[in-house]
């Protein structure tokens, strides 16, 4: 098969895992920088067009966009379904999933399990706002942050009122949400590809860091899912529409809670923590699925 990975930078850890699992089974795999793609869009066989040629007729795409080009990279991606190229993650999904607001809302109606969560432009009554999460601590998130950036927590009412404050001063547009304090700083990242979790992991914020990012001194190790862990990471994954995507979740009283659905998620930590071969899960299931013109959306969304 041919098999193009989209990502900015082909050193990177999960570009570089994905590109080795797919040449070791036997295909042909290019790395292709997604700004350095252009397309044609006016005809009506529509191609990309990269470094002043024709990309030739995938197989499949892998796409790797991050958050600060998914406008771009999602046009991208729509393209080479609109030539009935097998997308791992289709374009409606990935901006679905970057949607914060909208991702939740569209896990609440399908009943999965979420902190308590509120938003709001221009909230007449701050006070009532936080009371309606639960009152303090709480957590308040910026809508466009990513990697830890942007979430603050605040233990009293008072500095809630404050945070809350500041950023709707400048125009920020923020989630108030409850604060799950028996999770201990801790949540679990599961890995889903194909509507199965193929590896999950703990990962326990540093001393004193309620966030529980690698990046920010995090630690992680294998964790053994409950059944109900299980199911609630692959409806999520089902909801947003992606076969390939991390679903974090909280332990809490209440049974497992979404705090995000990551269709570009990082494999460096979970293929350390685990010892799974992630990367392959996802070539063997792009063996199995990649056929011409089966997006579901085929450009269309």
């Amino acid at each position: 098969m041919k098999i193009a990975i989209l990502s900015r930078n082909e050193n990177l850890y999960s570009t570089r895992r994905l590109k080795e699992a797919a040449l070791s089974r036997g295909h042909e795999v290019d790395v292709i920088d997604t700004l350095h793609c252009y397309m044609d869009i006016t005809s009506s066989r529509p191609t990309v067009r990269y470094h002043g040629d024709e990309l030739p007729q995938y197989d499949a795409i892998i796409p790797r966009i991050g958050a600060s080009i998914t406008f771009y990279g999602t046009a991208v991606a729509r393209q080479f379904e609109m030539m009935g190229t097998f997308n791992v993650n289709e374009s409606v999904a990935i901006s679905r999933s970057r949607d914060k607001l909208r991702s939740l809302q569209l896990l609440s109606r399908k009943g999965i399990g979420l902190p308590r969560t509120g938003f709001a432009s221009k909230p007449d009554d701050i006070k009532d706002l936080i009371k309606n999460v639960g009152g303090a601590p709480l957590v308040i998130k910026l809508l466009e942050g990513t990697q830890g950036i942007g979430v603050v927590l605040a233990d009293t009412a008072k500095a809630a009122e404050s945070i809350i404050e500041a950023f709707m001063g400048l125009k920020a547009n923020i989630l108030v949400q409850e604060f799950i304090k028996e999770a201990d700083g801790a949540d679990i990242r599961c890995l889903v590809v194909g509507g199965r979790v193929v590896a999950a992991m703990k990962r326990q914020g540093a001393e004193g860091e309620f966030r529980s990012n690698l990046h920010r001194g995090g630690s992680a190790q294998l964790v053994k899912l409950t059944k109900e862990e299980r199911e609630t990471a692959v409806n999520a994954a089902k909801v947003m529409g992606l076969n390939f995507c991390g679903v974090d979740l909280l332990r809490s009283n209440n049974g497992p809670m979404v705090m995000e659905v990551n269709s570009s998620p990082g494999l460096e930590g979970i293929e350390l923590a685990t010892g799974y071969d992630v990367a392959s899960k996802l070539i063997e299931f792009i063996e199995k699925n990649a056929k011409f013109n089966t997006n579901k959306t085929r450009g269309k969304g």
